[in-house]
């Protein structure tokens, strides 16, 4: 169970469809208990281990879901390895938290229960129970020692239902709950901290964070600071709650330990008990071979994502389709080898500065402009826009030197001066947001609109710079109708699509950050039979084509 960090009264009904309204006032959700299992499996927390020397943390205990699961295992560990030692020298090996001191009662309660059913004598038992739960606040308290284990179900709260004065103090403690981090980073952030060397750490969670801005700070403290990613399972179709949770949940599986392979799987909605156990079985004997069953899918990848940018979304054989790409090919674009993608020219005001009147300034002023309009057909139409253009080589130009703009600039000063640019630079108040590269107009560019359901990469021939809703490729060793094939095919398409954030409709976005992310075969090293098929492909707009020539040039066999 997760249970909520702000008091009663501080709803989270968006993200609860169902149960009562007390469960929805505390945010309580019940974790269903072979879920439970299958993450104490995943992070190592099994009987056949003297769980009597280890110590496992939960950092909101809420009525008990994992703690019951948690005893029993750390009771049939002692009766394995040390059933004559003192009951008291359990008294570190377990530590449950919550907020909520209704929880704590219950689950000492819990824990008095299953103590005392295992032979421990009443007044020891109650002991034992005080000391291994506690009320307290996880993310401020700060008299908690290292443990081997941390799981559970963290609370998803959202910033909006924090007071002001919780949130800072969340944000002071947990640096990685920054922009719109929901609570739940905190939680990991400092379940890692306490990790002990070795340690494992095991959520069911939200996999926002991984895809999502607000997760990249807690991506780079993985990254950066020696832990690893030893599972992940995404259930966004699992019933893996008693109440109905509109939250996107995964198993994550941390260490504090040197990355190595990793089991990633993606769960169906048949995945039930019988399901959770081969997965656990699968994960746990770290073979290579894939697991496919009605219930969950499964790969092992070599190597974990080495970026801080968003982790890529996919089927377990889609993510180790990737994984292989990047380990044989180099990304797309090589500055060094003449190969750069970019994105075009950003106005502040684009009502004042793109316009179809080529004599709204002096003839060197106005910088044919491509737009997105220019390639709806494939092939690239200019549509007559001109950007208003205040830059020359060497900088802004000197206005007292062009009247004709001055005069233009002067009659929509008002929209111009209400950018901000504008206002923290008054000396330069005609800018434009981006500075215009001249050297970039005459040059072939293939340009791609933002959001398309599929790949449209069209080739601008040259003499015209690309609007900021337009991003661009040059190469100085590709030949761009070649690159256009590859461009168009479905073997770019699916990397797109694991690495973009999707928008309604499944409509992706070709924004530079994920095109630089495009990994592909030097084209000194395809075939030039390949090239050619590429380049046909392009020419006629032969999607199918496209990929088939891409997956030659890839050495792929298939897409998953």
């Amino acid at each position: 169970m997760r249970s909520m960090l702000t008091e009663p009264g501080e709803k989270l009904a968006d993200m609860v469809r169902g149960g009562d309204v007390r469960s929805v006032e505390y945010g309580e959700v019940f974790t269903r208990q072979w879920i439970v299992e299958l993450i104490l499996d995943l992070t190592g927390y099994l009987p056949d281990v003297d769980l009597t020397t280890k110590k496992i943390l939960e950092p909101a205990v809420g009525s008990g879901a994992f703690l019951g699961p948690v005893l029993d295992r750390l009771l049939e560990a002692r009766r394995k390895h040390r059933p004559d030692a003192p009951w008291d020298d359990l008294s570190s090996v377990v530590l449950a938290m919550d907020l909520q001191a209704h929880h704590v009662r219950a689950c000492r309660r819990l824990a008095v229960e299953r103590l005392v059913a295992a032979g421990c004598p009443d007044e020891t038992a109650a002991d034992l129970a005080a000391a291994w739960v506690r009320k307290g606040d996880f993310l401020l308290e700060e008299s908690i020692d290292s443990a081997d284990f941390v799981v559970g179900n963290p609370p998803y709260i959202r910033i909006e239902d924090l007071s002001p004065d919780t949130l800072a103090a969340y944000r002071r403690a947990c640096p990685t709950m920054g922009g719109r981090a929901d609570t739940y980073i905190g939680f990991y952030e400092r379940g890692l901290d306490l990790l002990s060397d070795g340690g494992s750490l095991g959520f069911i969670c939200a996999d926002r964070w991984m895809r999502n801005q607000y997760g990249r700070r807690l991506r780079e403290k993985i990254l950066k600071e020696g832990y690893a990613v030893e599972a992940c399972l995404v259930m966004h179709d699992v019933s893996a709650f008693e109440t109905e949770v509109s939250a996107y949940p995964a198993i994550t599986v941390l260490a504090r330990r040197d990355q190595r392979d990793v089991a990633v799987g993606e769960a169906t909605a048949l995945f039930d008990a019988h399901a959770a156990l081969d997965f656990s079985a699968w994960a746990r004997t770290r073979t290579e071979t894939p697991l496919r069953g009605a219930g969950v899918r499964s790969s092992r990848l070599p190597h974990w994502h080495r970026t801080t940018d968003s982790w890529p979304d996919g089927s377990p054989e889609m993510l180790a389709w990737l994984e292989d790409l990047q380990d044989r090919h180099p990304p797309l674009e090589d500055r060094a080898a003449g190969t750069r993608i970019g994105i075009g020219v950003a106005t502040g005001a684009d009502a004042v500065y793109v316009t179809r009147d080529a004599d709204a300034a002096e003839r060197e002023r106005m910088l044919p402009l491509a737009m997105p309009a220019d390639l709806k057909n494939g092939s690239y139409e200019w549509s007559g826009h001109y950007l208003v253009n205040p830059w020359d080589e060497d900088g802004l130009v000197d206005l007292d030197q062009w009247p004709r703009l001055t005069d233009y600039l002067d009659r929509n000063a008002r929209a111009v001066l209400r950018r901000s640019i504008s206002k923290r630079s008054p000396a330069s108040w005609y800018r434009t947001i981006d500075r215009v590269n001249l050297s970039l107009t005459g040059q072939p560019k293939l340009l791609l609109a933002d959001m398309k359901k599929k790949t449209h990469p069209v080739l601008e021939p040259g003499g015209r710079y690309p609007h900021h809703n337009l991003y661009y490729i040059v190469s100085d060793v590709w030949d761009l109708e070649a690159l256009g094939g590859l461009l168009l095919s479905e073997v770019v398409e699916r990397q797109v699509a694991a690495y973009c954030v999707k928008m309604r409709g499944g409509t992706l976005r070709f924004q530079a950050q994920y095109l630089r992310r495009l990994h592909a075969p030097r084209p000194d090293r395809i075939p030039a039979r390949i090239l050619d098929d590429l380049a046909a492909a392009f020419r006629t707009r032969d999607r199918d084509a496209a990929t088939a020539a891409a997956l030659a040039a890839y050495g792929s066999a298939r897409i998953p």
